[in-house]
């Protein structure tokens, strides 16, 4: 498709510019090995031809494993991502199962190629390890029942005190619940499965859980839960690599913005929709919004 458009372009323009020509020139693996430094894993990747990739299995709608036991999510959809630039083929994966707390281990003792784990992008953190783009903005929303007493946060706002809202047991969960609802009554529960079943079993009006979690329970689950349409606690999540290699951070953010952006999408839109429920965004030609 892009290299009809192209070729047409020339024909109306009378020859191609230099930009036109890089645009329509292809990459062999080969080519893309040459070069790639010598000691970049990108070129180690290419040789290869697999990518290593460490992520988890049981945090839908992130990594999951399906009716089959084959791994699913967002998360996976990001390395599916990964493998079709590097190899044209989504599939070149082996995917590493790890806790969430061998996430950096792993990238550091060079046991994976990339950790795409729901990992928080933070500066702490990034002095670890390398952060690729953000591919998802997360944070937290309020889930309610529609047999509640409440169908909307304004409705939410104007109950004040009267508003039970479950969420996760921590230290920070009664200003967690202050900040989205600053009048309600905070009950903390153990799990997030808890948490849920409070609203549905009428101990709590709402719950306060991730946003992720709120679009995949909309989307599983149609009629089930009500979604209040707040959100807030934005928090980044990327893919996670070792540090020192610019060839390879620089092909990761390649990949994941050209999906994200440009005019090979498939496979993140098809995510968001299987995963979130969401309409991918409309990429307009012109001025650019990255």
């Amino acid at each position: 498709m892009l290299d009809r458009l192209l070729a047409r372009r020339r024909l109306v323009r009378g020859g191609s510019t230099g930009l036109m020509a890089a645009a329509a020139a292809t990459v062999s693996a080969g080519s893309a090995m040459a070069q790639a430094a010598p000691d970049s894993l990108l070129r180690k990747v290419l040789n290869r031809g697999r990518l290593i990739v460490g992520t988890g299995s049981s945090n839908a709608p992130w990594h999951f494993e399906d009716e089959q036991g084959k791994l699913t999510g967002m998360d996976i959809a990001m390395a599916r991502i990964l493998a079709k630039g590097l190899f044209d083929d989504e599939s070149l994966i082996d995917f590493v199962r790890q806790d969430p707390a061998a996430r950096i281990p792993n990238i550091t003792t060079g046991k994976v190629d990339v950790v795409i784990q729901f990992m928080t992008i933070a500066p702490t953190r990034a002095q670890l390890v390398a952060y690729s783009r953000p591919y998802f903005v997360e944070g937290l929303s309020l889930l309610m029942s529609p047999r509640g007493q409440y169908k909307t946060y304004d409705e939410l706002i104007a109950a004040g005190k009267a508003v039970r809202a479950s969420v996760l047991q921590n230290r920070f969960a009664e200003q967690t619940v202050s900040d989205g609802l600053p009048q309600a009554q905070a009950i903390q529960l153990d799990t997030q499965a808890n948490v849920i079943q409070a609203v549905e079993g009428g101990r709590a009006d709402v719950a306060m859980i991730d946003t992720s979690t709120v679009a995949w329970l909309m989307k599983k689950n149609p009629g089930r839960f009500v979604d209040a349409g707040h959100s807030f606690y934005s928090i980044l999540y990327g893919a996670a690599m070792r540090q020192g290699d610019p060839d390879w951070l620089h092909f990761v953010d390649t990949a994941f913005t050209v999906q994200m952006h440009g005019h090979i999408t498939g496979i993140y839109d098809q995510a968001l929709r299987d995963f979130f429920g969401m309409e991918p965004p409309v990429r307009k030609p012109g001025f650019p919004t990255i």
